[in-house]
């Protein structure tokens, strides 16, 4: 009995393990419009897995649970979905359950306990929570012998105990480190509504953004500010460059941190405002943005200024070095 053309297809894979629609096209004599429609058929049943992004996609067989053989509450399910996401080793992205499923089936972990225990997880973070954003300004006060800020928020932790970084949390690192713009976007889309509803909130009139220190090519910062658009006034923030570029995740120490900012952001602005909001990508000391906080205020710009962070850490301010 002749084989079908998604069989030779599946066979072919098996024995080179990775192949390109234009081996199988080539290999099995068929038109480049038909090998698409059967890869996109065995995409979809969860047969193949595809690898990279045009024109270098590769195709291979998938060997990860199925989702469908996973008993899961819809509830829980749902939760997972808004909650999860993950990059792979390779740079693959898995959003919600199916990222889920496979960081357990990647720790050997079973996946109907595993979701009772995150959503648990879930649960007790969320506590911190009003509003959807996680007040930080106590452990400011804690850290600093005067805080500059008036209120400072962030929108999620950057992690948490056991399961890692949060969907914010990932989504930060690897825009940031990868400057891809298509990433930037996804979480600039995210965030952008809590951002709204806070400048509605605070009656905020200006907004300034915590500028870089190292040069890359795409900048997360001013992409975040592009994609947010916002319609109100910006108070210019220039990070002046020395001898040597010292970034503040380098530093381990607060007051190294506390200098660090103080030497090298220049607010150079001078309208004022009545409530300002100040936006950086993370708080793991806090000393930015307190620094900057402080140097709009003493040129009597605000006497208002609310800071903003995408991620912080739960326990006080700690060092965040990856971002």
């Amino acid at each position: 009995m002749a084989l079908k053309t998604s069989e030779k297809i599946i066979n072919i894979i098996k024995a080179r393990k990775q192949v390109s629609g234009k081996y199988l096209s080539e290999a099995l004599d068929l038109g480049d419009r038909a090998i698409r429609k059967q890869l996109n058929n065995l995409l979809k049943e969860g047969i193949l897995q595809k690898i990279g992004t045009p024109p270098k996609v590769f195709y291979s067989i998938n060997k990860e649970e199925k989702l469908k053989e996973i008993r899961i509450n819809k509830k829980d399910e749902k939760i997972i979905d808004n909650n999860y996401f993950i990059i792979t080793p390779s740079g693959k992205i898995k959003k919600g359950f199916v990222g889920f499923v496979y960081w357990c089936n990647k720790q050997n972990l079973d996946i109907n306990k595993t979701t009772l225990e995150y959503i648990k997880t879930i649960q007790k973070y969320n506590k911190f929570k009003k509003d959807g954003l996680i007040s930080g300004l106590g452990k400011m006060n804690n850290s600093f012998e005067k805080t500059y800020l008036n209120k400072v928020f962030y929108l999620d932790f950057y992690s948490i105990e056991r399961f890692g970084k949060t969907k914010l949390g990932q989504l930060l690192l690897y825009s940031k480190q990868s400057q891809n713009k298509e990433l930037i976007k996804e979480l600039s889309l995210i965030i952008k509504p809590k951002i709204d509803k806070l400048i509605r909130d605070f009656d905020i009139d200006a907004v300034a953004f915590i500028p870089p220190t190292v040069k890359r090519e795409v900048q997360l910062m001013k992409e975040i500010e592009k994609n947010l658009k916002l319609k109100i006034n910006k108070v210019n923030l220039v990070k002046v460059k020395n001898e040597i570029i010292v970034p503040q995740k380098t530093l381990s120490k607060i007051k190294d941190r506390i200098k660090n900012a103080k030497d090298t952001i220049v607010v150079d602005y001078d309208n004022q405002h009545k409530n300002i909001l100040l936006i950086d990508d993370a708080i793991g000391s806090g000393a930015t943005l307190n620094e900057t906080a402080k140097k709009i205020k003493d040129l009597k710009i605000s006497k208002n200024i609310i800071g903003l962070a995408i991620t912080g850490s739960f326990k006080g301010f700690d060092v965040i070095s990856e971002v």
